[in-house]
């Protein structure tokens, strides 16, 4: 990505107000994100990568009989997770309920986006380890299929 275009979208930044802006073209990506209300001024930070994977130490720290039976689908992003399309709308997914490689069995909203998280295998639903309208990690494990 040019650093010219880096440079305007700092300046555009600063100058809107906004707190976090993120771009892809193609493979590349750039985040820039800058705090709001803090002590000391506070210059943007630009982080440019690829995807990566977190480990969470806290989830080693977990006894085995906690840990989720069957495959787990995790958050592919921190946001707010529903188990239907609005309210009054059915659930995508209940326990207990089979479902195909491909079907959506939520959404996670992240900066009022719905995103439709998908089954990445088939089987039958065993456990929805989350409450409707409930705060989501990144990694953080939504639902289980055996």
């Amino acid at each position: 990505m040019d650093i010219r275009k880096v440079k305007k979208l700092i300046e555009l930044i600063e100058e809107s107000g906004i707190e976090e802006l993120e771009i892809k073209e193609g493979e590349e990506s750039i985040r820039i994100c800058r705090r709001l209300n803090t002590p000391a001024p506070v210059q943007p930070q630009v982080i440019t990568s690829s995807p990566t994977v977190i480990e969470d130490p806290i989830k080693e720290e977990k006894s085995e009989s906690s840990q989720p039976v069957g495959h787990v689908v995790t958050s592919p992003m921190v946001g707010t997770f529903y188990r239907a399309p609005s309210p009054s709308s059915p659930a995508f997914a209940e326990v207990g309920q089979h479902v195909k490689a491909g079907d959506v069995i939520c959404i996670v909203e992240a900066m009022k986006m719905m995103n439709q998280i998908e089954a990445d295998r088939s089987g039958v639903v065993e456990a929805i380890l989350i409450e409707n309208a409930q705060p989501v990690e990144f990694g953080q494990a939504l639902i289980t299929i055996v």
